[in-house]
């Protein structure tokens, strides 16, 4: 007496009949479940299992590496939305700028909202030319994320200071400390990977030197505030981003930014009692 032969039928379709096996597992799968590998096929959970234990591959700075600046382009985008709207729309730039007085009477948005509107055409052609020369290299050593909180922090550095020294009245804008920012970090991290950063000191030096002496040969205001605010913010982020321990490299990461947040808001929790202090309100 003999048994007669079992005709093979897929592991996750049991009517259907096939004569592949799996080259992982070894079990019989259909055309459905079939998925190419180097060598045979493979059945999806195998499939599924090994892309859970693939690494996903990181920076050296712990980010996950960007293959376009996308976070650089939409950036750039909200800076031209912002400035057309501007335009448009009669006192958005009276509602969004910083203005300390406003900010004390508790318009804390304008902070961040100003770092996104410019005075004229000149003005945003030169920080999104910027921006678009040293914001790539940046999200590509940093990661789309850790470049993201850079560039906000640093917009928010240049805003604290100049809500800490310019008048009360002024009224300020401009992408500007963000970008300083960027130049800072720029700095660092090409210190970190060993670059030659020549020419970044360069471009910093030309900067800065645009920031003092304009205002004394013109009568055009350039806030100084926000360009060393931006500046200092930015390498001080970029030193905690780049030099953190291998081992708890997130952590201090992280730390570092929730500490650089916490240390803002004292300072302008500090200023608007200063400034409301006159009124009996502080």
């Amino acid at each position: 007496m003999s048994t007669p032969p079992v005709t093979p039928t897929c592991y996750r379709h049991p009517d259907r009949v096939t004569y592949v096996r799996c080259a992982r597992c070894n079990r019989y799968i259909c055309p459905e479940c079939m998925r190419d590998a180097s060598v045979g096929h493979q059945c999806v959970d195998c499939v599924n299992s090994g892309a859970r234990q693939v690494r996903q591959v990181r920076t050296q700075f712990g980010g996950v590496p960007a293959a376009k600046p996308t976070v650089t382009y939409v950036l750039i985008g909200l800076n031209v939305v912002m400035f057309a709207l501007q335009i448009l729309v009669p006192g958005l730039q009276r509602d969004l700028v910083l203005q300390s007085y406003a900010v004390a009477d508790g318009d804390l948005y304008r902070m961040l909202t100003s770092a996104f509107l410019h005075y004229g055409a000149a003005h945003i052609l030169f920080n999104m030319w910027a921006l678009y020369v040293v914001g790539p290299p940046l999200e590509a050593a940093l990661g789309r994320l850790r470049y993201s909180s850079l560039y906000l922090l640093s917009a928010l550095g240049g805003s604290v200071l100049v809500y800490l020294l310019s008048s009360p009245v002024a009224q300020t804008a401009g992408a500007s400390g963000a970008v300083f920012g960027l130049f800072g970090a720029v700095f660092v991290v090409g210190k970190r990977l060993n670059m030659d950063v020549r020419w970044v000191i360069a471009l910093i030096a030309i900067n800065l030197a645009f920031t003092f002496v304009i205002p004394l040969v013109s009568s055009q205001n350039i806030s100084w505030q926000g360009h060393i605010g931006g500046l200092v913010t930015g390498a001080a982020i970029a030193t905690a981003y780049a030099y953190a321990p291998r081992g708890s490299r997130t952590l201090v990461q992280a730390g570092a930014t929730a500490a650089t947040l916490v240390v803002f808001a004292l300072l302008i929790w500090w200023r608007t009692a200063v400034l409301l202090a006159p009124f009996g309100m502080a």
